[in-house]
């Protein structure tokens, strides 16, 4: 009974992770008068900050002495890719190109697996390569349809993926690393906040508190998916959250195609379905070969005398 209380708690607070992020389109659309890069250093501030005080209040602090040299650089890694990914989704949604972000993460499942090829030599059955080269078709034919690669949507799927790789590796549970990568680019970030300031160019106090408080909101608005999921992480088998991640690039899509009215073509209908077919053989696979797995460990049971 506790065992499925603990998982039925786990989805939710999957899948409030994952509509959380399926909403950013609408809070960081808010954030107009700041241009993408001032967003993003506002965004690593604050949720630096705030997971300070997540850190002490859980009596964590101490889990950021004494770190080795190796994982200081798996961190820099991670912290490296996460900003590329926030500042060009931040980038995308102020440019109104939801839809390519949206493009980006359902591609992302797919650039982990080519990673997992290229990285760790990892040998891909048939389904998978089926998967990977609709997804390859599916860039081509939006390609296209732009008259240029999706940048974004690519660049969104790789730095991610790039993260998730560094995360696997890196000896940190979840809220140490958030905070670990948030101090090692809060520097920078912090950096140009004051170039804006005494330049004139920023925005954090001369758009009214309205946008004050929303910049401010960066920080909470970015960690509390972060530690829904981490919460779902652990009570909920990740084939479970695996399905769940579709949630937030579909929410996306929805809200810059019926709310941000984004151009549509038949020909990039075309390109998203083939990505979403790549998807669903590439997801059924991992579901027959869960299952699998779990009917050749289980231990049998000897026949009733």
């Amino acid at each position: 009974m506790k065992a499925r209380k603990a998982e039925t708690v786990g989805a939710a607070c999957g899948v409030g992770a994952y509509v959380l992020w399926g909403a950013f389109p609408a809070f960081f659309g808010l954030l107009g008068p700041a241009g993408s890069v001032e967003i993003l250093a506002h965004r690593v501030v604050w949720t630096l900050a705030l997971m300070f005080v997540v850190l002490a209040v859980s009596g964590r602090l101490r889990s950021l002495r004494g770190l080795s040299v190796r994982t200081w650089l798996l961190v820099s890694a991670a912290s490296t890719a996460i900003a590329v990914n926030w500042g060009t989704y931040i980038y995308g949604v102020t440019s109104d190109r939801v839809v390519e972000t949206a493009l980006g993460y359902f591609i992302n499942p797919l650039v982990s697996v080519l990673l997992g090829v290229v990285i760790f030599r990892e040998r891909l059955v048939p389904a998978q390569i089926v998967a990977l080269a609709l997804a390859a078709t599916a860039v081509i034919v939006i390609t296209v349809d732009y008259g240029h690669p999706p940048y974004i949507a690519l660049t969104l799927a790789a730095s991610f993926a790039l993260y998730g790789l560094c995360k696997k590796v890196m000896p940190l549970d979840p809220r140490t690393s958030l905070t670990a990568e948030g101090i090692v680019a809060a520097p920078v970030a912090i950096g140009y906040l004051v170039f804006l300031a005494l330049t004139g160019a920023g925005t954090f106090l001369g758009f009214g508190i309205g946008h004050t408080l929303l910049l401010l909101a960066a920080g909470p608005v970015t960690a509390l998916p972060l530690l829904l999921f981490g919460a779902a992480a652990q009570r909920v088998p990740l084939r479970t959250l695996g399905m769940l991640q579709y949630l937030t690039p579909a929410l996306q899509m929805a809200w810059g195609v019926a709310v941000l009215h984004e151009d549509m073509p038949a020909s990039r209908w075309i390109g998203f379905a083939l990505i979403w077919v790549a998807l669903a053989i590439f997801s059924t696979d991992a579901l027959v070969r869960v299952r699998r797995e779990r009917r050749n460990t289980e231990p049998s049971q000897a026949p009733v005398q």
